[in-house]
């Protein structure tokens, strides 16, 4: 079977640029304050166990924008993850699995309704065996158990399981952790030198996923 990282790996952030701006924030807060999400939300795990990835975010994106924006503001940005666009690699991806007969499941740190409904609006939500939230043990990626119990929900073997991600510390984590990992180049450029070499580096997701199946 195969996991796929959601946020940038599947789904598109930068619309969300966008709600920024109605704000009266600029743009270039996006980044910063999904980076400080993915920070926070790593170290509470370290420190024994994580909030609800909105919790995490809603924190973050008040600290991020200075405390200016109210609570209305503050939702009217997170709102906008339900809303987000996939990116153009992904159902092309999830088209070569269902003709190879190898489930693809949603695997992710947020909430797995946030996929849901973008799947449902773009109507591939059959395409999804399951949608695997990490808050469900209270956790971040990328420790070990959290794959393990990816793994655990599906009913897959680590050494039969591959993770599809954009992030190079995430593909990391899940080599450590025993499974298959594919790296998609787009968001990072190269794989960086210090993570773990993972089992398939391509551009693209599809080409990814393409690589795996060539395993």
């Amino acid at each position: 079977m195969v996991l796929f990282d959601v946020f940038e790996t599947l789904v598109r952030l930068d619309p969300l640029r966008e709600r920024f701006l109605e704000a009266g924030r600029p743009g270039h807060e996006l980044e910063l304050f999904f980076a400080r999400t993915l920070r926070d939300g790593m170290a509470f795990t370290l420190a024994g166990e994580a909030p609800p990835f909105r919790e995490v975010a809603r924190a973050q994106l008040a600290a991020t924008t200075g405390y200016t924006l109210s609570d209305a503001w503050l939702t009217h940005i997170l709102d906008g993850f339900a809303e987000l666009p996939l990116q153009p690699d992904a159902e092309p991806a999830f088209d070569l699995l269902a003709g190879a007969g190898v489930p693809a499941y949603g695997f992710t740190h947020g909430s797995a309704a946030v996929l849901e409904s973008i799947a449902d609006r773009h109507g591939i939500r059959h395409k999804f065996r399951e949608v695997l939230s990490a808050e469900a043990i209270h956790s971040f990626k990328p420790p070990a158990k959290v794959y393990e119990w990816a793994c655990g929900r599906a009913g897959s073997r680590p050494e039969a399981t591959a993770l599809v991600a954009v992030h190079s510390w995430d593909t990391h984590g899940a080599v450590r952790a025993g499974l298959l990992a594919g790296f998609a180049t787009r968001l990072e450029g190269r794989l960086p030198e210090v993570v773990e070499r993972p089992h398939v580096v391509a551009e693209r997701v599809d080409e990814v996923v393409a690589g795996l199946l060539a395993l």
